[in-house]
């Protein structure tokens, strides 16, 4: 598996593209801006995207949403049943701080603790991590975990926005500390790490560990 990786936005969104090289279909998440770019990488490549998975309904990761399921309609937006409010009210939230979202299209797909996203010979297992949002979601692979804006290098997502619980983070923080040191961290926003690191290094692992 390919994983391709678009820095997009004003608040510098890590969008990840996963591709399965031997049959081209591929899942796209947090395609938060810049939804020309994305569907010029989808269609240069000759990819089939078989779904858009938000790892929460945050204005900043889902504002390309609307242009690409527009485009390709055949994509399946995927999103945790726990995130359905925060996602429709997403692009209110977006206004109120000056930028211009659009209202997102409705999730095709309202998925629970342990859905296991397939696509071509790939599949991507997805764990429940609310505290940034309700409906948060991390997804494991192999050898690495996407872990929205729950786990970043060095720190953790916010927790004073509506529906954020910092006890709840706490939980989620301890749940992905407990995968293998290896496993390399691909945040929402800002630089991968691994969890070995994290483990040491993050403030909150003293916290919450």
């Amino acid at each position: 598996m390919r994983i391709q990786t678009f820095v997009v936005g004003m608040l510098q969104v890590n969008c990840y593209v996963l591709i399965d090289e031997e049959t081209k279909e591929c899942i796209m998440v947090d395609p938060g801006d810049e939804p020309d770019r994305l569907l010029d990488f989808i269609m240069k490549d000759n990819l089939d995207l078989r779904y858009i998975v938000c790892t929460h309904g945050h204005f900043d990761h889902i504002g390309a949403i609307k242009d690409i399921k527009n485009q390709l309609p055949s994509a399946k937006i995927l999103l945790h049943k726990d995130e359905v409010v925060v996602y429709k009210k997403s692009f209110e939230i977006g206004r109120q701080w000056g930028f211009d979202v659009d209202e997102p299209p409705d999730a095709d797909v309202l998925i629970e603790e342990g859905f296991d996203i397939c696509f071509g010979n790939q599949t991507i297992k997805t764990i429940h991590t609310p505290g940034h949002s309700p409906g948060g979601i991390c997804l494991i692979g192999k050898d690495f975990v996407i872990t929205g804006d729950t786990l970043f290098a060095g720190s953790i997502g916010r927790t004073d926005l509506p529906g954020g619980d910092y006890s709840l983070i706490g939980r989620s923080y301890k749940r992905l500390m407990q995968l293998g040191d290896d496993m390399k961290v691909m945040p929402g926003h800002g630089p991968v790490s691994y969890i070995g690191i994290e483990k040491r290094s993050n403030p909150f692992s003293s916290e919450f560990l």
